[in-house]
């Protein structure tokens, strides 16, 4: 049975085996199988392809993009992946006081429901911001939803008066 589908008696005993890492290439067929999970969760029918081509599309995706894209996933201690959050780095212009440097953006935060409220979203959150410190990156953004504002405020993420965006897409 995959994580998504557990019981949720069987995910909860085994919150004290849970480990966040890097994923794996291999896992990320997985990977890719939790963000259709949160596309039909979320109430929104995928129209352009289906699983099995998004999961091709996705796996391809993630290793092209593999130098500035990394995924930590969060794991059962059956080896059942939970959750994941994506690290996209982004390098920034060079200035006479820093010759290297990047920021990065937290996208795809996600666990699977039967797994919320545990406190394991705010565990993956703080091991990607650590793996944000160990990379050197002055900061990291996240467009959050409204329900986990909270939980990306209890680790540090502030509103910032600077950070503008402009929507370039057409709709």
């Amino acid at each position: 049975m995959d994580a998504i589908n557990a019981p949720m008696g069987d995910i909860n005993a085994r919150m004290d085996e849970i480990t966040i890492r890097p994923a794996d290439p291999g896992e990320l067929a997985a990977v890719a199988g939790l963000r259709w999970h949160w596309i039909l969760e979320n109430g929104s029918a995928p129209a352009a392809v289906d699983r099995d081509a998004f999961v091709r599309h996705f796996v391809d995706w993630a290793e092209q993009n593999a130098s500035s894209h990394s995924c930590m996933v969060l794991v059962s201690g059956d080896g059942q992946l939970l959750g994941m959050a994506w690290l996209a780095v982004v390098h920034r212009v060079p200035t006479p006081h820093a010759l290297h440097r990047a920021s990065g953006d937290l996208q795809c935060v996600y666990v699977v429901p039967e797994a919320r409220d545990a406190g394991l979203g705010g565990r993956l959150i703080t091991e990607t911001l650590a793996r944000a410190r160990d990379l050197g990156l002055e900061r990291v953004t996240v467009h959050s939803s409204p329900r986990a504002i909270q939980a990306y405020a209890r680790r540090g993420f502030e509103n910032s008066p600077r950070l503008l965006q402009a929507h370039v897409a057409r709709g």
